[in-house]
């Protein structure tokens, strides 16, 4: 019995020990099932990963890891000087710092936490930022330039934490400056950004490139602007410079220096006397031609333009009292400043001397029109009492004698109707008018009659001149018969083109009207020039009608009287009487110009 029962119990521990060994060995082969399982799987995953890396992506990969270690860096140009004649810089440049972003350096995903963090430091939204990364890549750009003139303390604090932006770059660049602001503006010009028309036109402008708008800036912007240039560079993961590729560098050129006939002195003198009246003012020197002064306002700032600008501040800046507007080379009535040509017109036909006299009234009437005197008759007078007092009747009766075409004639010759525009330099178009028949049918449709030779001889009527005109007339009267060839670039000054000619005009004649506008000082309508305060100067005002609005208030000189060496000549919209509002500017240039020069030192 003892015996049957350890016989069970043996045989039970057997069984036991049998049944556990089999467990043991399913659970095994359970755990190593579901192992083999999961690191089958994993290397797929891994597997197809790479295949997606390696094969689908590979090419964007490679460029990126390429892009994100060798840096094709454009080298701009520093552009050339504008300098004024004594060498006193009109537009300079000036070191600043600006933000590049590399969009392919980062995902999007991490583009969109570094620009919430960019975006506290710069001040520009962290949407605005992403939106310019989305159109970089889309438009396949390497890099954004995000923000331009960085200050001190933001180019800082980006430094301190370069490694907290991976993709963003700080980089010094030269930038346009105008030292003197809105002087000269016209002349100077503006830079804007160049456009994606002008990139495919111009294979060696370079994106972001800043080019020549108006004025000085757009005509000698092949000197100004140099040759850009390119580095190639390698950054690490911080973002930090590593090497130079010095065998791929492409050095930078400096544009040219341009220097000017403009006299800094005598341009701050003139717009400050001009003021914020609409108008213009315009000094030539009378030998050579040379624009001393070329002023307009309203004005506008240049260095306004130096960054990118939004499209609605770009049309208010256009629209804000035509700024843009260059009123020197802009068209005006003379009014009785074209007595000068009138004059020389009569002298020159050879149907008046320089002693013949004129009678005249308080008016005198053609086909049943009063045309008058403006104020009142001075009986029997020559040609210098004539313009001394801006007689009317006088300048009538010999516009008859003459006819219109004596008087376009010698308008021409005295270098009026545009011909000489395109030797001033800058980009211009003719707004004056040296009226014919034909002018009269085009505009009215309408035939030429008496009344319209009368009214061209005092300057009315479709007589239209621009002051840098009146200015170049006033200058051959002044230097004795030689018509002037206004010019801005200081090198075009003695060359063969630039050269003044005579006018044709007999040395008689031309003293005779300069005798004239000298008495218009001495006792004339511009007797407040004569006050003891500057050397006696000679001029010729003008008051030019204008429908509906208060009369322009013009005014032409030169000085000093004898040995002359500057013209002058200015207009004031709407400024009434010549011998008040535009006399006065002329007196304040006359007042710079002789404190600072002596007869013998302009240049």
């Amino acid at each position: 019995m003892l015996r049957e029962f350890s016989f069970s119990l043996e045989f039970r521990k057997i069984k036991e020990n049998n049944l556990s060994y089999q467990e043991r060995q399913s659970s095994l082969l359970y755990r190593t099932i579901v192992i083999t399982l999961l690191t089958t799987i994993i290397i797929s995953l891994q597997a197809a990963r790479l295949a997606q890396l390696q094969l689908i992506q590979g090419k964007q990969n490679r460029e990126r890891a390429e892009n994100n270690r060798i840096r094709p860096i454009p080298v701009p140009s520093n552009r050339g000087l504008i300098l004024d004649r004594h060498g006193k810089a009109f537009a300079s440049n000036r070191l600043k710092h600006s933000i590049y972003l590399w969009p392919k350096e980062q995902p999007k995903e991490q583009w969109k936490i570094t620009a919430t963090k960019l975006s506290t430091i710069i001040n520009i939204p962290a949407e605005k930022i992403i939106e310019k990364i989305e159109q970089a890549i889309t438009s396949g750009e390497r890099n954004i330039h995000l923000n331009y003139q960085v200050s001190r303390n933001t180019f800082i604090t980006l430094q301190e934490r370069a490694e907290e932006f991976p993709g963003v770059e700080v980089r010094p660049e030269s930038t346009r400056y105008y030292p003197y602001g809105q002087l000269a503006s016209h002349v100077i010009g503006y830079l804007g950004e160049v456009t994606p028309a002008e990139l495919k036109t111009n294979p060696e402008y370079q994106l972001r490139m800043m080019v020549g708008r108006i004025g000085v800036e757009a005509s000698a912007n092949d000197l100004l602007a140099g040759k850009w240039g390119q580095h190639l560079i390698e950054v690490n993961a911080q973002n930090r410079e590593i090497r130079v590729f010095e065998e791929e560098d492409k050095e930078a050129k400096s544009g040219q220096t341009v220097k000017l006939t403009l006299n800094i002195e005598l341009q701050k003198a003139a717009e400050t006397a001009l003021g914020f009246r609409k108008g213009a003012v315009v000094v030539l020197d009378v030998n050579t031609g040379e624009v001393l002064v070329m002023g307009s306002y309203p004005r506008f700032n240049p260095n306004v333009f130096t960054k990118p600008m939004l499209e609605e501040k770009w049309r208010s800046l256009h629209s804000e009292e035509q700024s843009f507007l260059n009123r020197s080379l802009q068209g005006y009535p003379p009014g009785s400043t074209f007595k000068i040509v009138t004059a020389a017109a009569a002298m020159g036909s050879g149907k008046f001397s320089p002693y013949s006299i004129i009678q005249t009234s308080d008016s005198i009437y053609i086909g049943g029109i009063a045309f008058n005197e403006h104020s009142g008759g001075y009986g029997p007078i020559g040609f210098r009492t004539a313009l001394a007092y801006s007689s009317n009747t006088f300048f009538f009766r010999t516009g008859m004698t003459i006819g219109h075409k004596q008087i376009a004639q010698w308008a021409y010759k005295l270098g009026l109707g545009g011909k000489n525009l395109n030797l001033l330099g800058i980009p211009s178009a003719y707004h004056g008018l040296i009226p014919t028949e034909e002018d009269k049918r085009r505009i009215y449709n309408d035939p030429w009659y008496l009344g319209d030779t009368i009214t061209m001889a005092i300057g009315q009527g479709l007589v239209l001149v621009t002051p840098l005109e009146l200015a170049a007339a006033t200058a051959a009267i002044a230097n004795g018969g030689k018509q002037v060839k206004p010019h801005l670039f200081a090198n075009e000054t003695h060359s063969p083109e630039m050269k003044p000619i005579p006018i044709g005009l007999k040395p008689e004649h031309v003293k005779t009207i300069k005798q004239g506008m000298i008495d218009v000082v001495n006792y004339g309508t511009a007797r407040s020039l004569n006050d003891g305060t500057i050397p006696l100067t000679g001029g010729k005002t003008g008051t030019s009608e204008v429908t509906g609005q208060k009369s322009h208030s013009l005014y032409v000189g030169f000085g000093p009287a004898e040995q002359s060496r500057i013209a002058i000549a200015v207009i004031v919209e709407n400024g009434g009487y010549g011998s008040a509002a535009a006399a006065s500017v002329a007196k304040q240039i006359f007042q710079t110009y002789f404190s600072k020069y002596s007869q013998a030192k302009l240049k």
